[in-house]
């Protein structure tokens, strides 16, 4: 089944508006065994017409967001109404629900929203519970091709949500039934991985991926960080699930999703462990990621941040000498850190970072993007050098990445 989706809206091309809808749709839809095929969001007015045109000639259904309030803007109504080359007519009820939507506010209905009452002749108004705008069904045997059906919906996510499950749900379900489509809900595996590109990832396994039938995969990269979605039936997935897991071990830190701070506080859990950090460069947002995690005040005691070298000295207790010697930013000075932080905490384990984000403080020797990691457990300290030369928002995130692994790396067997 072909579903297409329009997000109407002039504020959403601007940036003045987040369009979160294609996402909740979609994953709303796939989780029933359906798929969208196309997003499209276009402008207030004549754009509409024309998308709507386009969508129906390509599509089983097609989903509109927004569009159908009461001002002049609001033109899904009428575009709709072209194409099915049908009169705008006033539903009663719909508007009777519309005047008793304002009657328990105890507020006045303006005249502006009777609009909102009208709907292409043969349609069906789509009650909503949450708002002023009914919504508005229109069957296949209405479309040009006499196949596809339309659904207009509202814009705001508190009226457009309820309308969606409440009333299009079941209408799109039965038209699946009779399209007599073989269809089920599929499954979906998302794998996630740190300290491999993309790049490399795909030239190692795709040639295995693709001989493994009924699967499709897809890869999502951010900073340090890879995921590897995995869609299809149950046995292709547990085939290229193993197939990564086996090719990566080491930099797949979650089977379900789990974001790595997850990972790393469940891990502290599990083992009875606590954790404390104590950073530089990153100025905190690797005690932020641990501290957004649920349950993070059972695993996490302490989050010092020491980005002068006199507060690595007051705080972490980093001697004078290696500052001196070193540099700040060295790989003792980082392993001087981890172990103060563990030891002024009482934590099991502690993660320090230095380094330089830049734009200045560079050196020949030590160019912007270095960075110095060094993990403080009883039985061992260990430190590693990392370069990101980015800018620094970039920078502290790849950082911190990089931290949060080492700290899992250390607890996972």
């Amino acid at each position: 089944m072909k579903i297409e989706i329009i997000n109407t809206g002039s504020e959403l091309l601007l940036g003045a508006t987040l369009n979160t809808h294609g996402a909740w749709i979609g994953d709303a839809l796939f989780r029933l065994g359906l798929r969208v095929q196309r997003q499209n969001t276009v402008p207030d007015g004549e754009a509409i017409t024309c998308a709507l045109q386009e969508a129906m000639s390509r599509s089983d259904a097609v989903i509109v967001t927004g569009g159908i309030g009461p001002t002049s803007d609001d033109l899904s109504r009428e575009a709709l109404a072209k194409v099915l080359d049908l009169p705008l007519v006033e539903d009663p009820e719909a508007l009777r629900a519309i005047q008793a939507y304002f009657t328990r506010l105890d507020r006045d209905m303006a005249e502006d929203n009777n609009k909102q009452a009208f709907k292409p002749e043969g349609c069906t108004c789509l009650p909503n519970h949450n708002g002023t705008a009914p919504g508005v069904y229109s069957p296949p045997e209405l479309s040009p091709k006499q196949n596809c059906s339309v659904f207009l919906l509202p814009g705001p996510p508190g009226e457009m949500h309820p309308m969606f499950e409440n009333e299009l749900i079941p209408r799109l379900l039965e038209q699946a039934d009779s399209l007599s489509e073989s269809w089920s809900q599929p499954s979906i595996q998302t794998l996630r991985f740190t300290g491999i590109g993309e790049s490399d990832f795909h030239a190692r396994l795709n040639r295995a991926f693709s001989q493994i039938p009924h699967l499709e995969i897809g890869y999502c990269a951010r900073p340090g960080e890879l995921d590897l979605r995995l869609i299809g039936n149950r046995n292709s997935i547990e085939e290229a699930a193993d197939l990564a897991r086996s090719a990566f071990p080491k930099q797949c830190f979650s089977k379900s999703g789990q974001s790595l701070e997850e990972r790393v506080v469940e891990l502290l859990g599990k083992q009875g462990k606590q954790l404390s950090t104590a950073e530089s460069c990153t100025g905190g947002r690797i005690a932020n990621r641990i501290t957004d995690v649920p349950g993070a005040s059972s695993v996490f005691t302490h989050g010092f941040v020491s980005y002068s070298n006199e507060a690595k000295q007051a705080l972490l207790g980093v001697e004078q000498g290696l500052l001196d010697q070193f540099g700040a930013v060295s790989e003792p000075v980082a392993l001087a850190m981890a172990q103060g932080a563990r030891e002024k905490s009482s934590a099991d384990i502690a993660v320090a970072v230095t380094g330089i984000a830049g734009p200045d403080g560079g050196s020949a020797d030590k160019p912007v993007g270095t960075v110095w990691l060094a993990v403080s457990t009883s039985k061992q300290n260990k430190a590693v050098h990392a370069y990101y030369p980015r800018g620094r928002e970039n920078f502290k995130q790849l950082v911190s990445q990089k931290a949060l692994d080492l700290v899992r790396l250390a607890l996972e067997p």
